[in-house]
């Protein structure tokens, strides 16, 4: 018995023009889609312009108004503060104070007789605190703390890149403050004057308190 064997036909190959036309439809299809895969950036682009980097003068200049008038707004008269504290200083926080990491910022206002000082850190005597009390206010020139930069509750840690741009937002507010506020101060004529502050303290020691002050009239 004999089988007859089936031959295969065989492929016809492709002519030259054939491979040309396919070759052409893919690059065709490949511009394609770098065409809609590319985004058009203008020369303004956030993109383009890459992370912008903290000025600290910048900062200080156009937030210190807005902390200082806040501050103002905020503040408590000392007396009340002294004695809303020294009966419960959990509820005088409440009431009065920005939380903050070392601990809670208080707004003040008083008026008093400035008397010894050094480091241009000067003690005043406040009539109707207690005298366990003791109240003392920075003018100068090294001004320290971060109590500007904390006591309106409106600049946070996530407004900015990182822990060191935080802190120099608080040295630039104290510096904006020197200029602002505390370059007509005579800091030797200072004692025996008396002054009225506006300002900002942590409440670190109830009976010890280190005011930054926004606002400063002598007389």
């Amino acid at each position: 018995m004999t089988a007859t064997a089936q031959r295969a036909t065989p492929r016809k190959a492709l002519s030259p023009g054939a491979k040309r036309g396919i070759w052409i439809g893919v690059i065709v299809l490949v511009i394609l889609g770098v065409v809609l895969g590319t985004r058009v950036v203008s020369n303004d682009d956030p993109l383009l312009q890459g992370t912008e980097e903290f000025d600290p003068a910048t900062f200080g200049a156009e937030n210190f108004p807005g902390v200082q008038e806040s501050i103002a707004e905020r503040a408590t008269d000392a007396e009340t503060l002294a004695a809303a504290i020294a009966e419960d200083p959990a509820a005088a926080a409440e009431e009065y104070a920005t939380a903050s990491s070392g601990g809670p910022v208080y707004s003040v206002t008083f008026t008093g007789t400035v008397g010894e000082g050094t480091s241009g850190i000067y003690e005043v005597e406040v009539e109707g605190l207690p005298d366990d009390v003791l109240v003392r206010v920075q003018t100068g020139p090294a001004i320290n703390g971060t109590e500007l930069r904390d006591a309106t509750g409106e600049i946070t840690f996530g407004q900015f890149t990182n822990q060191i741009d935080y802190q120099n937002a608080a040295a630039a507010l104290n510096e904006e403050l020197k200029k602002a506020v505390l370059a007509n101060i005579d800091n030797a004529a200072l004692q025996g004057k008396t002054i009225t502050v506006t300002g900002a303290f942590t409440l670190i020691n109830p009976s010890s308190w280190l005011v930054t002050p926004t606002e400063i009239e002598v007389s």
